[in-house]
This record gives C-alpha cells, structure tokens and sequence, in this order.
C-alpha cells in the first residue's frame, strides 16, 4: 500500500466517523486568506491567540518593572524576599546606566529600598 492512498484511507474513515463535522470556523472563509502577509505574520498570530504580551524593549521593561513594583511586593511574605527583589532591580537599573540598553535612552532613578519597604509593610 502506498503512503498516499494509506492517507486517503485514513481521511476518508475519519470523514465517516463524522471526526470533521462541527469543527469551528466550518463553513466561514480562511482568515487573511488572498491578503499580503507580512514577514512575521506567524509570531503576531501566535501572541494574539495565546494572549502574549509584546515583548518591551530593556529600557522600558526596567521602567515598567520600577511602576509595579508595588504590585510585584504584594504576595511577599517576608521582609527577607521583598528586600531581595528591590536590591536586584536596584542592580539592574544600575547596570542600565553603565551600558547602553536597546530601546529609547530613559533614565531609571534607583529605588530607596527602605521607602519602599515601607510602604510594602504599610500595605500589609
């Protein structure tokens, strides 16, 4: 037997078993189907199915990490581990300032760790 007709054989049962009925998108046009796709039509369709959030550019993504970290430090439990965390995002927006990151130049001031645990144990 050969492989092309073993396939059809396969499709064909599994068309009679009814495997292809009520599958969704029966019945509506291909999306995107006869429009140009870009390069990276793949990698965008991916993230929108699987809800991926566009990845930041370091600059930003320092930024954005120093504006939550209020909600970063909300499940710590302990002073140890909340301290741990401001430290390393300390340390890395110190980093930023020594090298050039990719994205646009912004400049990150250092947390005040003790500030910042304060309020970490106020919101407690």
């Amino acid at each position: 037997m050969t492989p092309e007709s073993w396939a059809d054989r396969r499709y064909r049962e599994a068309a009679e078993r009814g495997e292809f009925d009520n599958l969704p998108g029966q019945g509506k046009p291909i999306p995107g189907l006869g429009q140009r796709q870009d390069e990276n039509w793949w990698i965008k369709g991916l993230m929108e199915r699987e809800d991926i959030a566009m990845p930041l550019p370091e600059s930003l993504a320092l930024r954005k990490e120093v504006g939550e970290i209020s909600q970063t430090l909300a499940d710590v439990r302990t002073e140890e581990v909340a301290r741990r965390i401001i430290t390393d995002l300390n340390e890395r927006i110190a980093r930023s300032h020594r090298r050039r990151l990719d994205g646009p130049p912004i400049h990150i001031n250092l947390l005040d760790v003790e500030a910042t645990l304060d309020q970490w144990r106020s919101s407690r």
